[in-house]
């Protein structure tokens, strides 16, 4: 099988069983705008630059143009604020995308917001320097398309940052005790390298550990909401999913958070 392939039928093992999403009293897809809008507010000062930035700000001259596909609330585009010229913002909750706008005018650079899923929307973005996708390839099934089309678009570099391991992996056992479900160990970064190798795009990798920065909320109720409606249960069960969590389940920096306290991360790059 191919690697592009592999990746695609990897994915596809994700989906939740129909009659547990038939079941569910709230949709488990989607994203909380609000986590993400405080990550891209507090990612556009950074004091420590992550190899993601590290290795965006190489190819990134004065003034330059980004585009950041899946952008949430900018973690991954607006550290690059004070060299940037124009940042362009991709994503496909049009919510996100006014979080983005207002954190990048907090950061000092100027943006556009493009409402859509890549590459649909590619004919609307215009050509940059630098194409950036942070915390997106596991949402992508039809890798190549997606790829080819940041290639495309970038005159320098494309930067993807990623968890070495499908980030929803740390729940599997919380799949198994509450349905009765085994969820898939795959696709991990390997098989990501291995399908844009496939495309001769010549990846490189940087593999690197950072405290975990998702999943994080102001109250410890909102933090268990956001795993109970992954997971496809009902509010009654709360106390039994802070139970199962136990350790997973804690204060972290003045926000509770969940999951593990770090987190395995790839930063992949190709130059044009």
């Amino acid at each position: 099988m191919k690697a592009v392939e592999r990746w695609r039928e990897q994915l596809e093992r994700w989906a939740i069983p129909p009659e547990i999403l038939a079941a569910a009293p709230e949709s488990p897809y989607g994203f909380p705008t609000e986590v993400f809008r405080t990550r891209g507010a507090r990612a556009s000062a950074p004091d420590d630059p992550t190899p993601t930035t590290v290795r965006a700000l190489q190819a990134l001259t004065d003034g330059g143009r980004v585009l950041d596909v899946g952008c949430g609330g900018g973690a991954t585009s607006l550290p690059l604020a004070g060299r940037a010229g124009v940042v362009v913002g991709v994503d496909a909750q049009e919510d996100m995308l006014e979080g983005f706008l207002a954190n990048a005018r907090a950061a000092g650079v100027d943006a556009e917001g493009v409402h859509g899923r890549w590459p649909d929307v590619a004919s609307r973005v215009d050509r940059v320097e630098l194409a950036l996708a942070g915390h997106v390839l596991y949402n992508v099934g039809d890798l190549e398309p997606f790829a080819r089309g940041l290639a495309a678009v970038a005159r320098r570099r494309v930067v993807l940052e990623l968890t070495q391991r499908h980030p929803l992996h740390w729940m599997n056992r919380l799949w198994l005790q509450f349905h009765g479900v085994e969820r898939p160990e795959g696709p991990t970064v390997e098989d990501a390298l291995a399908a844009m190798a496939e495309l001769d795009l010549d990846p490189h990798v940087e593999r690197w550990t950072t405290p975990t920065r998702t999943a994080r909320a102001d109250r410890r109720a909102d933090a268990v909401a956001l795993v109970r409606r992954r997971l496809c249960l009902s509010p009654d069960r709360d106390d039994e999913l802070i139970d199962a969590l136990g350790s997973l389940l804690e204060r972290r920096q003045g926000l509770w958070g969940i999951g593990p306290a770090d987190q395995a991360l790839a930063t992949i790059w190709f130059d044009r």
